[in-house]
């Protein structure tokens, strides 16, 4: 045999015969417990990642008061800027002021917006005149007529005519405030009229009887609850009332005959609380003339620009409202004892 063909014993993968193949020692990754100061890194490291997740609570908790503090900021500033819009003077233009919805204090239709708008459109020497825009079912004899006053006071001072638009109803209150305009337009369709006042309520004493409930109120004077629904009504409380009403009725009346002059045609029905339609209302003398705010502006008082001169709610006081500013006003309603007079 030739001795270059003999494996070499010496070689690494040289096998005896008859050995036996030698499993691998299996590869074990490095125990990091092994290295020396493992405690401490993995102390820092969970110091380190406490401290970052403290400063992120601070950042939000910082960002989240920033936040609050910006909001109430811009609810202070919208708040000082509320107003109505500025027109330049040198430009002639209708000045408009709306009154819609209830009118009661608070409200949009209330004499603290309105008279606020009056004024500014008044005191405005670009505005030729002003329209009064009506569309409400009415609302508290009170502020309408504070508003009939404060139109009264401002026409007189600035020598403006005033005229009053109607939309869909005019009536009760609101009529107190148009019969202050020169002239009233309406559509032959319109609600106008309710001259009357009302006080309504509920009187449940018969059905507590029928159920064996006892209304225990205490008050300090013979009439102090004379309202209150749950007690009984004396004919001496009733007629107290109505003669209020009745009163505050022919304040009503008055205004109405001094606003409307020789051209209120007075009939048995003109005051009795009834409402009439606009076309009958001309035929009445309730109302002027058919017509809208841009035939006022074109035809009668010859300037078709038209400026809005109305007091809302700005987006600020609309939010601030709705995170809670209004939250109370039903239940204090619902608290009311006296019923309001309309």
């Amino acid at each position: 045999m030739n001795d270059s063909n003999r494996p070499d014993p010496s070689d690494p993968f040289f096998e005896s015969p008859g050995s036996q193949p030698t499993a691998e020692k299996p590869v074990t990754k490095s125990d990091p417990t092994s290295a020396p100061g493992w405690e401490r890194a993995t102390l820092e490291k969970l110091a380190f990642a406490s401290l970052n997740e403290q400063k992120a609570t601070r950042r939000w908790k910082t960002f989240v008061r920033l936040s609050w503090l910006g909001f109430f900021v811009f609810l202070l500033w919208m708040a000082l800027h509320r107003g109505t819009p500025a027109s330049d003077a040198s430009v002639p233009h209708t000045a408009v002021v709306e009154i819609k919805g209830e009118i009661a204090a608070g409200a949009d239709a209330s004499a603290e917006f309105v008279n606020a708008a009056l004024r500014a459109a008044f005191e405005d020497e670009g505005a030729r005149a002003v329209v009064l825009l009506i569309n409400s079912p009415g609302g508290s004899p009170v502020q309408a007529g504070m508003m009939n006053d404060e139109i009264m006071r401002l026409k007189a001072r600035y020598k403006k005519p005033v005229y009053a638009v109607v939309e869909e109803s005019c009536a009760s209150a609101a009529y107190y405030i148009a019969v202050a305009a020169d002239q009233i337009f309406v559509d032959k369709a319109s609600i106008i009229g309710s001259i009357g006042v009302l006080m309504d309520g509920f009187g449940f004493t018969g059905l507590m009887e029928r159920f064996g409930v006892e209304r225990r109120l205490l008050t300090a004077g013979e009439n102090k609850g004379f309202l209150d629904p749950f007690s009984p009504q004396s004919e001496k409380q009733r007629a107290f009332a109505q003669t209020m009403l009745n009163q505050i009725h022919q304040q009503f009346i008055t205004v109405v005959k001094t606003g409307r002059g020789k051209r209120l045609k007075e009939t048995p029905e003109t005051f009795s609380g009834l409402f009439w339609t606009g076309q009958q209302a001309i035929e009445l003398g309730l109302a002027d003339h058919l017509g809208t705010v841009e035939y006022v502006a074109r035809e009668i008082v010859k300037t078709e620009e038209i400026i809005d001169y109305t007091r809302r709610d700005n987006v600020a006081e609309r939010l601030a409202k709705k995170f809670g500013a209004a939250m109370g006003e039903g239940a204090m309603k619902a608290l009311k004892s006296i019923p309001a007079i309309r």
